[in-house]
């Protein structure tokens, strides 16, 4: 059956969302329905016995709430989730991009909650907060210690609602009192900017519902400043609604082609999704970033573009996240979402990973992280594939299934021996370097005048150590330091930019050192054209014969 536009279908996604769950089933197996009557029967009197005899008292509200997330924890599989109405505004921002809130992007720096960057004409902007303000009081409430989520849960509301937030600016010695006005805010899912000279860049952070619209405008933008080939970056991308998946890569490729199918025991839920329009930019030679994090809807859109042998995947292997979906809303404002499918490449390959029955999305990421923290190079990529099925794209190179997307180069992200000791002092003293660097990168904007072709300075280096030992107290030896100077100097380039200038003047700075970014320039420096980058990786695919060929099930 196949699919264009179904709108009125309940909205699909395939977004990565970390919510937690329970323990108990009802299980019906293929019992009769005198059984499953008894069965639930049982239930009631278990339930009734628990509520009213239990050494303490819970609520029967409770133990019902308890039982649905048992009932899901049972089904072993951590993307079905009771989503709570409270919780129904994380929903809207992954289906919409909207929510309403101030505007600002936080992290916990420390003890305090700290903002890291202000979305665009937003009331945050327009209340005049600033990058590195650290926000220790809303509606008059400490809030030190306070975790990202419960400063996210106080921070959002309605919209037209104010609160007060107070903050502590450097440079100012009184705190500020902000009074600002909620609105609906939109994240913006796309960053792009010239790589070098026929070359653009786009960063697509998320497939909300206006992900398609907004990356074409983007590369238009980019054609405008006289781009002939793109690299679209998906790294870090969890996903969002399947058919901005489908919309997305149907920017790349010729109407008609199959982009993924679903399957379903549901039969209204079995599709096969071809891309409605023609090829926007046919002539554009194009290279796909991934990595571990790229899930779900940047599988579907990577995995679509390697079976057509319409771009080359580069990075790290994808997260494997590859069922469907559905959202159903129950009473109270809650929501159910339910897996109800598999995706399939248009290949026929699954690009599931297959997990321990009952494991988290925490457990989740770190056994697929294993590839990215415990490995090296293209060669520990290839024993990667071992025992995997493989499929063919339409050009017969080699592709493989159950285990995200494999990229046809992969580029590791690798660390040297200095650079991870120096990394485990600065964990040890309960930080991170990205938040050293920024706290940093915030004072010393403060009192210097920074050009945007910045270079980090001897004097750049030591005040940043100086902070490190003395402001912080953590013991790192000088000759560690030194050691990790590359590392150091990366962390500082990007944070001071986007002190100075804003999230997309980082992202620029900070990519002019990454591998998977030099890689891609390099490949698309020598290709005129898509045929001719793909020629670039051999006639096979960079991981031909990795591993043994079986015939594949579709």
């Amino acid at each position: 059956m196949d699919r264009m536009n179904r709108s009125w279908i309940p909205a699909i996604t395939v977004a990565v969302l970390a919510l937690g769950s329970g323990g108990w089933l009802l299980q019906q197996g293929g019992a009769s329905q005198e059984s499953v009557i008894a069965r639930a029967r049982l239930f009631e009197e278990v339930q009734r016995l628990v509520s009213e005899r239990y050494v303490e008292e819970l609520a029967p509200g409770e133990l019902y709430r308890m039982a649905i997330d048992g009932m899901l924890q049972e089904l072993g599989d951590p993307y079905s989730v009771f989503i709570d109405a409270e919780d129904t505004d994380d929903l809207e921002l992954t289906t919409t991009g909207a929510y309403g809130g101030l505007g600002i992007r936080i992290q916990k720096v420390g003890e305090w909650i700290t903002v890291m960057g202000l979305l665009p004409n937003t009331p945050a902007e327009r209340q005049g907060l600033m990058t590195g303000d650290r926000i220790i009081a809303v509606e008059g409430e400490s809030m030190r210690g306070w975790s990202d989520t419960q400063a996210v849960d106080r921070l959002r509301g309605p919209k037209g609602q104010p609160v007060t937030i107070t903050v502590a600016r450097i440079g100012v010695r009184e705190p500020l009192d902000f009074t600002i006005v909620r609105d609906e805010i939109h994240v913006e899912m796309i960053k792009a900017f010239m790589v070098e000279a026929g070359i653009g860049f786009v960063r697509l952070e998320g497939f909300s519902r206006t992900a398609r619209q907004e990356l074409r405008q983007a590369i238009e933008e980019l054609q405008a400043r006289s781009a002939r080939s793109l690299i679209l970056d998906l790294r870090g991308n969890p996903g969002g609604l399947l058919d901005q998946g489908v919309a997305v890569a149907d920017l790349f490729v010729a109407r008609g082609t199959e982009v993924v199918s679903t399957r379903s025991r549901l039969e209204d839920q079995n599709f096969t999704f071809r891309a409605p329009s023609d090829d926007a930019f046919p002539d554009m030679p194009m290279v796909v970033l991934v990595n571990l994090y790229s899930a779900s809807a940047s599988e579907i859109v990577a995995g679509a573009l390697q079976d057509h042998d319409r771009a080359i995947i580069l990075g790290t292997p994808t997260f494997g996240k590859g069922s469907v979906q559905t959202v159903y809303s129950l009473p109270g404002g809650n929501h159910l979402k339910l897996t109800t499918a598999g995706w399939y490449t248009p290949s026929g390959r699954s690009i599931s990973r297959r997990w321990e029955h009952g494991a988290t999305l925490d457990q989740l990421a770190a056994a697929a992280g294993a590839f990215s923290a415990g490995r090296e190079g293209e060669a520990d990529a290839v024993s990667d594939t071992v025992g995997r099925e493989i499929f063919r794209t339409d050009a017969g190179r080699l592709v493989y299934g159950g285990g995200g997307i494999t990229p046809d180069i992969i580029v590791a992200d690798t660390a040297t021996v200095q650079e991870r000791e120096f990394a485990v002092r600065v964990g040890e003293g309960g930080f991170s370097l990205t938040q050293l660097a920024f706290r940093f990168a915030v004072g010393w904007t403060a009192d210097h005048q920074v050009a945007h072709d910045f270079q980090v300075t001897p004097a750049m280096r030591e005040a940043f150590y100086r902070m490190l030992t003395e402001d912080e107290g953590l013991e790192v030896e000088r000759a560690v330091y030194e050691g990790a100077a590359d590392l150091v100097n990366r962390r500082l380039v990007y944070q001071v930019a986007n002190a100075a200038f804003g999230e997309l003047e980082a992202l620029r700075r900070g990519q002019a050192e990454n591998p998977h970014l030099a890689q891609a320039v390099e490949l698309l420096r020598h290709a005129d054209d898509p045929e001719e980058l793909l020629g670039l990786t051999g006639e096979s695919g960079a991981l031909a014969g990795a591993a043994k060929e079986t015939a594949p099930t579709n």
